[in-house]
């Protein structure tokens, strides 16, 4: 469990993040950055969970969404211009469930956390992922993105980043079963060596629509400093990412850029980067549906 300390530096961490990904891409791919702006409120969904809160980030984003219980899918699927955001534990009824698989086979994007593998993937996504027995203990790992082959990522993440990601007591390793389909985007050597499994991050499209799913939360509640550069200061690490003038100096200080540790503030970043992408495809995602319809 997250201490306050912990949570307000988190916070933090999440809001300069946040803001540094705005920055990055007006310096690297504007084009990218307007398409990651078009993905109206009302097309976020946020489904309440007990473990995972993603609808926190989005407060820290100042993105508009709507909040709802998941029990709320067991009467309705969601539009398939929507994007859904499941948070942990993620449990859905059969009806529910068979809900959300329409709506990403109708084009829908469907993300979710952790224990979902089990409730919401396994049975309506039968053959892709799966949990693979070996629940994991309360810790801190080192994590690898895979940015070369994905254009977005690549232009926010570098060779230099050194993220980490938090991985709850009891967290379900994902286990691959349709190699040919599933992409991975983030894995870790430290998941892998202690629970068999390295993915953390993945995706799959299903019929018109397309399933994010990642290993413990998306909302990162704490970090380790590891190394003497985790130590260093937020600031440090917003030299190294963005092109830098005494505007944005000024305005990272008034955001307690240097109450940050490095280590706080990079892990907040690649966990944003990821959920940026995940915006950007459903903004692309959303002009070929309308154009479809038209």
């Amino acid at each position: 469990m997250e201490n306050e300390e912990e949570k307000k530096g988190m916070f933090r961490a999440y809001q300069v993040a946040q803001e540094m990904i705005k920055d990055r891409l007006e310096d690297v791919d504007e084009e990218a950055a307007k398409e990651m702006g078009e993905v109206a409120g009302n097309e976020v969904i946020v489904a309440r969970g007990a473990y995972d809160f993603i609808e926190r980030v989005f407060s820290k984003m100042d993105m508009p969404h709507k909040v709802v219980d998941p029990s709320a899918f067991e009467a309705f699927g969601p539009s398939p211009e929507q994007i859904v955001f499941l948070n942990c534990p993620g449990k859905v009824d059969k009806e529910g469930v068979r809900n959300l698989r329409n709506f990403v086979e109708k084009g829908g994007f469907l993300f979710t956390t952790d224990w979902a593998l089990k409730h919401v993937i396994e049975p309506g996504f039968p053959g892709t992922l799966r949990y693979n027995g070996r629940a994991t203990g309360d810790e801190v790992v080192r994590v690898e993105i895979d940015a070369k082959e994905d254009p977005f990522l690549k232009s926010l993440i570098g060779e230099g980043d050194d993220p980490q990601w938090w991985i709850e007591g009891s967290s379900y390793p994902i286990e691959i079963l349709d190699k040919n389909n599933v992409e991975v985007l983030v894995r870790s050597k430290e998941v892998k060596e202690k629970y068999g499994e390295s993915p953390v991050f993945t995706s799959f499209n299903y019929g018109k629509g397309k399933v994010y799913h990642m290993i413990s939360h998306f909302y990162l509640q704490r970090t380790e400093t590891r190394t003497e550069r985790h130590r260093r200061t937020g600031s440090d690490y917003m030299e190294e990412k963005l092109r830098m003038n005494s505007a944005r100096r000024a305005k990272y200080r008034r955001m307690g850029v240097d109450r940050s540790s490095l280590g706080e503030v990079e892990a907040a970043y690649s966990s944003s980067a990821l959920m940026g992408k995940v915006m950007y495809e459903k903004s692309v995602s959303l002009k070929e549906f309308r154009n479809d319809e038209l």
